[in-house]
C-alpha cells in the first residue's frame, strides 16, 4: 500500500487530485477521473456516495487507510486522480499490492 500512497502524493504534488468526496465524485460523474481512493475510515454516506459515482460511471475504487494524510490534506476521505497516466499506475500499484 506504501507505493500506491507514494504514487497519490505524486499525484498532489503535480495538482492532479480532485480533493474530497464530493468533487471526487463530481470528476467521476464529469468524466475527468477514472480512479478514486477513499480513506478505511470513510463514513456511510461517503461510501455509498462514491460506490455509486464509480460504478455508475465505471470508474475503479479502491479503499486505504490515511489518504489524506499521503496526500497533504488530513481531513480528507477521498481524492480522484484526474490525469489518466497517473490513475492507471494508482490503480496498477494498488493491484499490485492487493494480490
Amino acid at each position: 500500500m506504501d507505493k500506491a500512497l507514494n504514487m497519490l502524493g505524486l499525484c498532489a504534488r503535480a495538482g492532479k487530485l480532485a480533493y474530497g468526496a464530493d468533487a471526487a465524485a463530481d470528476a467521476v460523474r464529469k468524466g475527468r477521473a477514472s480512479v478514486v481512493v477513499m480513506d478505511a475510515g470513510a463514513g456511510p454516506n461517503t461510501r455509498k456516495l462514491l460506490t455509486n459515482a464509480c460504478a455508475s460511471h465505471g470508474a475503479r475504487l479502491f479503499e486505504a487507510a490515511d489518504v489524506g494524510r499521503s496526500t497533504g490534506k488530513d481531513s480528507r476521505m477521498a481524492v480522484a486522480v484526474l490525469d489518466a497516466r497517473m490513475a492507471a499506475r494508482v490503480a496498477e500499484l494498488f493491484d499490485q499490492e492487493n494480490g
